[in-house]
């Protein structure tokens, strides 16, 4: 896997044990719903994660997009319907989204290379 990946999957694990290693029962509650968001319901997983990357982008998190790209790259997402879902982001987003876009390709490129 690369750099870029583990890095991000290793920091993001970590410090996810620290923050719920303080048994603070908001953010254990926080953690188990967003937990459960993304689970099949009247939506399946994979619309629910690639909604999440909309709303992410539009959000201009990074950390929240490659996140979002890891889980759409295990449901199976492929290249084209991913940059469907970047330029529905792009267009909710405006032009603000454009940097957050390169990073993410940048980030589904290293993801893809995996496979």
């Amino acid at each position: 896997m690369s750099q870029l990946i583990n890095e991000f999957n290793d920091y993001r694990t970590k410090m996810n044990e620290v923050i719920l290693g303080k048994n603070n029962l908001v953010m254990k509650r926080l953690w188990n719903l967003d937990t459960n968001t993304y689970e099949d319901g009247a939506l399946d997983k994979r619309t629910k994660e690639l909604l999440g990357l909309v709303a992410s982008m539009v959000l201009r998190c990074d950390d929240c997009i490659k996140y979002h790209l890891g889980k759409c790259h295990e449901l199976g997402v492929n290249t084209e319907e991913m940059y469907e879902v970047f330029a529905v982001a792009n267009i909710v987003g405006g032009t603000i989204v454009i940097p957050h876009t390169r990073r993410a390709a940048e980030y589904w490129e290293e993801l893809i290379a995996t496979n």
